[in-house]
Parts: C-alpha cells; sequence; structure tokens
C-alpha cells in the first residue's frame, strides 16, 4: 500500500509506511464493523455512534453529545429526536439541573445496540478464525498491544 503524503522530517520510511497502511487498513475494517452496527439497516452512521456513546459513557445533554460527536447542536438534535421516536433514546430532567434534559438509552436502545455489536463481534471473531493462522493471530495481538502503546504517546 502506498499513498502520497509529506513525511515528517527524521522519520524513517518504515514508521511512515505504518501510518499510511494503518489508517488505511483502520479505515476499511471499521467501514466494515459500522455496517454491522447498524448502518446495514439504514441507520447513518451519526446515530450509531450516539448509542455507542450512551451505551459506553452514560447519559448526556444534546449538547454535550453534539460536543464529543463533533457535530453542531442543531444536527444532534435530530439525530437525538430521530432516535427518541423510534425508541432508542429517552430525555429526562438532569438531576443536577432541572432546566436541562438527559438522553438515555431505553431498553430498546440497549437491546439494539447489544445485537449489533453481537453481529459484528460474530463476524470479527469468524473472519479471524476462518483466514488467519493460530500464529498470524498471535502476531496480530502482539501488533495490538504495540499499537496500543503508540495509541497513548503524546
Amino acid at each position: 500500500m502506498s499513498d502520497v503524503l509529506s513525511p515528517p522530517p527524521g522519520t524513517s520510511p518504515s514508521a511512515q509506511q505504518i501510518a499510511v497502511d494503518t489508517r488505511v487498513v483502520f479505515s476499511r475494517l471499521r467501514r466494515r464493523l459500522r455496517e454491522l452496527t447498524g448502518e446495514e439497516s439504514g441507520m447513518p452512521a451519526g446515530q450509531s455512534s450516539v448509542l455507542a456513546r450512551l451505551a459506553r459513557e452514560g447519559d448526556a445533554s444534546s449538547s454535550e453529545l453534539a460536543r464529543r460527536e463533533r457535530v453542531r447542536p442543531q444536527s444532534m438534535a435530530t439525530i437525538v429526536a430521530t432516535l427518541e421516536s423510534a425508541g432508542l433514546v429517552a430525555r429526562r430532567p438532569d438531576p443536577a439541573d432541572g432546566r436541562k434534559q438527559l438522553v438515555a438509552l431505553t431498553e430498546r436502545g440497549r437491546a439494539h445496540r447489544e445485537e449489533s455489536r453481537g453481529a459484528a463481534h460474530a463476524w470479527f471473531t469468524r473472519a479471524l478464525d476462518e483466514r488467519c493462522t493460530e500464529e498470524e493471530r498471535q502476531t496480530v495481538l502482539r501488533a495490538l498491544a504495540l499499537l496500543a502503546t503508540v495509541a497513548d504517546a503524546p
């Protein structure tokens, strides 16, 4: 895989190639996993991402969600309204500030999220099992440990 980018000065050619290849492969993998976690059923990525964030981080205001998802508050209001009309989220008063409303996953939203995650997990596990040897899977585990270290770099 090759890509035309200006390499940072003083970096090794192997680091440059790994940076490009990792970005390309992770983008493809992310797209595939997103297909399995909602987009294939017609749910746009923004909605899937909000459900995932609420499942992972808990209840949040619409403005907090907009900031974390890096979208305009108006766009988040549309996403939340759509999820709410589908019964996947509900709004409730913020106990710390009665003027605010928090967005929370409903039981239906949790079930949808678990079902989506289950499908993605099953596909990924099966693909690794069918396409990689045990030795290759162990290599992937070692590479992921190294990438986790890189991800924590300043």
